[in-house]
């Protein structure tokens, strides 16, 4: 009997060493810490201005009552100035810092109000020969206010997008999302990309491997977003509520890795 429980726990030793051998590691290779006071680092950061895309609410400026850094976190403020006007920001890694492949993770905290839509995202670098939805898009986070306990991963190609009803994306159930940091993460394979809400694996979107543009885009370098929108086509399907703001979004950090060769 004691032969065959040594038999027992070698074979259980075994398995558990596969099992972790399995799981994915990975090297550290860039990361914005935001260790500094100030506008966000010029040499990785730019801004979208304006009125951009979704009918949404916010002008996006790159003022410091909008977008700052301090105490180690990017604060994105979205304000209500005057009666009726929305600023917010959108910060962007364009020309600047782009991804291929590998784990891009972002901790941050989210703020939720009937109207809020802040999102953590990608697109294609190519965006300005393709045009979108060709260039690819890839929403490694997306909260809405009037959903307030749903986080949204979705693909966007020109095969699989919202504007034909054919996107692909799945969503988690976390109660109050909003109260504290999370981490929100897209593991980018050349044959898969696997999407995370802490560690929970909630959406993975395959390569067809049919080496086509039109469903997967994901074989050329993306551009990383942050932004806090108000209202529009998705954020405000249920209302706007301003009387909220000023709202913040804070980022901690965004990390990117690499596996371990």
């Amino acid at each position: 009997m004691n032969h065959f429980r040594s038999f027992l726990l070698v074979l259980l030793s075994i398995a558990l060493f596969q099992g972790c051998s399995e799981k994915k590691a990975w090297d550290l290779v860039w990361s914005e810490e935001f260790e500094y006071s100030g506008e966000p680092n010029p040499q990785i950061w730019d801004y979208e201005l304006g009125f951009i895309r979704n009918r949404e609410l916010q002008y996006y400026t790159n003022q410091p009552h909008n977008v700052k850094v301090g105490d180690g976190i990017c604060v994105i403020t979205a304000l209500l100035e005057g009666e009726d006007s929305i600023t917010s920001a959108s910060i962007n890694t364009l020309g600047k810092k782009d991804f291929l492949f590998g784990r891009i993770e972002v901790r941050a905290k989210i703020p939720s109000a009937l109207g809020t839509w802040p999102a953590i995202w990608m697109l294609g670098t190519n965006r300005s020969e393709l045009g979108w939805p060709a260039c690819g898009e890839i929403d490694i986070m997306e909260h809405v206010g009037y959903d307030p306990d749903r986080i949204h991963a979705n693909i966007h190609t020109k095969a699989y997008n919202h504007s034909i009803g054919t996107n692909k994306g799945n969503q988690i159930e976390v109660a109050e999302p909003w109260a504290d940091f999370h981490l929100y993460a897209v593991e980018w394979f050349e044959d898969h990309m696997d999407f995370f809400m802490d560690d929970s694996l909630y959406f993975s979107f395959e390569n067809d491997g049919a080496g086509n543009n039109d469903t997967w885009p994901f074989d050329k370098a993306h551009y990383l977003l942050i932004n806090l929108a108000y209202g529009g086509s998705w954020g405000g399907q249920k209302g706007v509520d301003t009387k909220v703001l000023p709202l913040q979004y804070e980022i901690d950090y965004v990390r990117y890795y690499k596996p371990v060769e």
